[in-house]
């Protein structure tokens, strides 16, 4: 077995396995029940798989000018997937579109009336 081919079976399980996790991602986006297990598979499934699946273009492409391309978006996806998915989390956290029966630990409960008090203190 050479090198080159070695290389398209490792891509090939690559896109395999992100396609796999991207797919248990829309699916947890579908059956979940609310807004931070959605967030939940909507980040880390996800991302996990297009860095997969970017793995194995390279892989499979082998061009500086494809990997250095397929680098900068997994980069991308990987440092504003979490931003992106903390900012909603706290909007629906705000909104009061969480149950916060089910929260093990509400940090965000007293540093959101925190802020309320010193807004108050602010506006005296």
């Amino acid at each position: 077995m050479s090198w080159t081919s070695l290389l398209d079976v490792a891509g090939a399980v690559c896109l395999l396995l992100g396609s796999f996790l991207c797919l248990a991602g829309a699916i947890g986006l579908v059956r979940f029940p609310d807004t931070l297990s959605r967030l939940h598979a909507a980040t880390k499934p996800q991302t996990l798989g297009l860095i997969l699946i970017l793995a194995g273009l390279a892989l499979t492409l082998r061009t500086w000018a494809a990997v250095t391309t397929l680098v900068l978006l997994a980069a991308t996806q990987f440092f504003t997937s979490p931003v992106s998915a903390h900012l909603v989390g706290r909007a629906a956290y705000r909104n009061r579109c969480v149950d916060v029966d089910t929260l093990v630990v509400d940090e965000l409960s007293d540093a959101l009336e925190r802020a309320e008090g010193a807004d108050e203190d602010r506006a005296r």
